[in-house]
This record gives C-alpha cells, sequence and structure tokens, in this order.
C-alpha cells in the first residue's frame, strides 16, 4: 500500500477492515493504483437515456462484456453499472476489476425527479462488487425520500464491508438550468454527500455561477476565476478533502475539453473521473487511447 493510499484510509475513522479492504482494491486497482487518483467506468446510460442514444453510436457497446473489456484494458480504477449490466459479466471478469453495483437508475421518460432502487446490498455481495453507488437530487421535490433511502443502503453496506459511492446531482425544485452547475450548489451537494457518509462523493464540474442569493456574500473575494480552483472549493467542502471526490465527464464532447477537464481535477486536488459516454461512445481504439492519455495526465506526465 503506497502512503498516499494509507493516508486516503486513514481519514475513514468508522469503518471496518472489510470496508477499507474495498476502498484499498479500488484506490490500488490499474494504472493509476496507490497514487490518490481515480478513473471509473459509468455504464448506467442505457437506464438513463435508452439504448440507441447510449450504443448505436459504437455498436459493440451493447454488449456488457464490452464494458468491463475496455475498463480492465485500460487500467482503470473500477466499473459501474445497474444490477442486469453486471451480472452479464460477473462470472467472465471475476475479480478482475472492482465493480460498483449502481443500486437505483431512473428513466427518461420520467415526469418527476426521483430514481427507483434497481439492486440491493445482497445483489453486490452476490456478484463481489467493492461498493454500492447511489443517485441522489439536492433540490428535487424526493429529495429526502432520496436521502432517507440512501443511509437504510448506506448502513447495510457498511455493516458487511462494502464502500459507497454517492451521485450528487443538484436538480429540480427552484434551481434554474443554470444553477444546476453553479459552484455555490455543486460544492453544497458535495458537502451534503460527505455528511451522508459517503466514502466516493460523485458531482459535476461547477460553472463559475452563484445561484443563491443568501450565498452570494459568502463567495465575494473567493477567486472563482478558473476550473481548478473551483475544483479545489468543492474539494474543500467535502470535508477538507478528507473525502474522495470524481468528478462527471459528462455530455459527450471534444477530446481536448475531456483532457483540460482531467488537468483542472488534478491542479484542483480533486480525486479523478468517472467518465463514461466520452468513453464507450467512441471506436475502442479512441476511448483506449483517449483513457491512456487521462492517467497520464493524472499522473503528471502530461
Amino acid at each position: 500500500m503506497s502512503q498516499i493510499v494509507k493516508n486516503i484510509l486513514a481519514a475513514y475513522e468508522s469503518d471496518n477492515a472489510g470496508t477499507k479492504a474495498n476502498l484499498y482494491r479500488i484506490l490500488m486497482q490499474g494504472r493509476l493504483g496507490g497514487t490518490g487518483k481515480l478513473i471509473i467506468l459509468p455504464v448506467d446510460q442505457g437506464f438513463e437515456h435508452g439504448p440507441a442514444r447510449s450504443f448505436a453510436i459504437n455498436e459493440p457497446a451493447y454488449d456488457p462484456h464490452y464494458h468491463y473489456q475496455l475498463a480492465i484494458d485500460a487500467g482503470l480504477s473500477a466499473y459501474a453499472a445497474p444490477l442486469g449490466m453486471l451480472e452479464a459479466g460477473a462470472d467472465t471478469f471475476a475479480g478482475q476489476i472492482p465493480t460498483i453495483l449502481k443500486v437505483n437508475s431512473s428513466n427518461s421518460w420520467a415526469t418527476g425527479v426521483n430514481q427507483a432502487v434497481t439492486g440491493s446490498v445482497d445483489d453486490a455481495l452476490r456478484l463481489g462488487c467493492a461498493a454500492i453507488g447511489f443517485t441522489i437530487y439536492p433540490g428535487a421535490d424526493d429529495v429526502f425520500d432520496m436521502m432517507e433511502e440512501f443511509r437504510e443502503l448506506a448502513a447495510e453496506a457498511k455493516s458487511v464491508g462494502l464502500a459507497t459511492v454517492l451521485w450528487s446531482y443538484p436538480r429540480g425544485g427552484d434551481l434554474s438550468k443554470a444553477g444546476e452547475l453553479a459552484l455555490d450548489v455543486g460544492a453544497y451537494a458535495a458537502h451534503m454527500a460527505a455528511l451522508l457518509g459517503a466514502h466516493i462523493i460523485k458531482v459535476k464540474l461547477p460553472s463559475d455561477h452563484i445561484e443563491q442569493k443568501d450565498a452570494q456574500k459568502a463567495y465575494e473575494g473567493l477567486d472563482t476565476s478558473t476550473q481548478a480552483k473551483r475544483v479545489s472549493h468543492v474539494v474543500k467542502s467535502c470535508f477538507n478533502g478528507r473525502r474522495l471526490v470524481v468528478f462527471s465527464g459528462g455530455a459527450a464532447k471534444g477530446a481536448d475539453a475531456v483532457y483540460q477537464d482531467a488537468r483542472d481535477i488534478r491542479d484542483g486536488g480533486g480525486n479523478g473521473s468517472i467518465i463514461g459516454r466520452n468513453t464507450f461512445q467512441r471506436p475502442r481504439g479512441d476511448a483506449l487511447a483517449m483513457l491512456d492519455k487521462l492517467v497520464n495526465i493524472y499522473t503528471g506526465k502530461e
């Protein structure tokens, strides 16, 4: 175990040996193992957006085995997906990469801002997962129900030695579209995830917009001029860096933008990327080349 990983695990003071062992699995896996940086492949977009919108652009990606193999061959830290995706490759790829069972999901037809619980802690144990993943939508009318669902699932997961990953995506309620990516809102959402007991926090990269009128004075004098500085503020909001924070890759974008995001995450002290569509929607060779460059960025080689 590297000293960096020892220091990270030491910050999780209440966790049992099993949970720390599973965090260790993720932190020491692949080409970034031991660095404190992570790249996680999430493939829940079929649930969220539908199969054609997710995979038609790169047809081999309809096959769940494609994603397991991509994550393994790229030397990533973990692979996250809903129940059926993990079940479809659980035997073939057993033990080759840490997996994260995404235990709640939504779809593009739903009119409410909420998700259904679609997996369990027992499923995660049966599949040999290192962690469960869950989404909350701070700002949504149903967010308190989501928080309570996470509390129960997280308590059960921790009791059997699993880690927890919390997607905290502001949405709904009185939030404007710009507000969903606002710095104050994103930092607040990340802090809520830390307060809910998540081991790994997943949020979106923040803009320099300040949404809440009541927060504007607090942000006076804070330098938010670069994305790296905004990342640093989000990391500070997660117990001053005592919790792992990874940032979403977001919608498909050009390669240069993906690389700049990674540099800003690195320079701002973030722990890495959880990047899906920007990799698996590219041809396999292009995706591997992109992930190779991202590893080099996070290790300071580019």
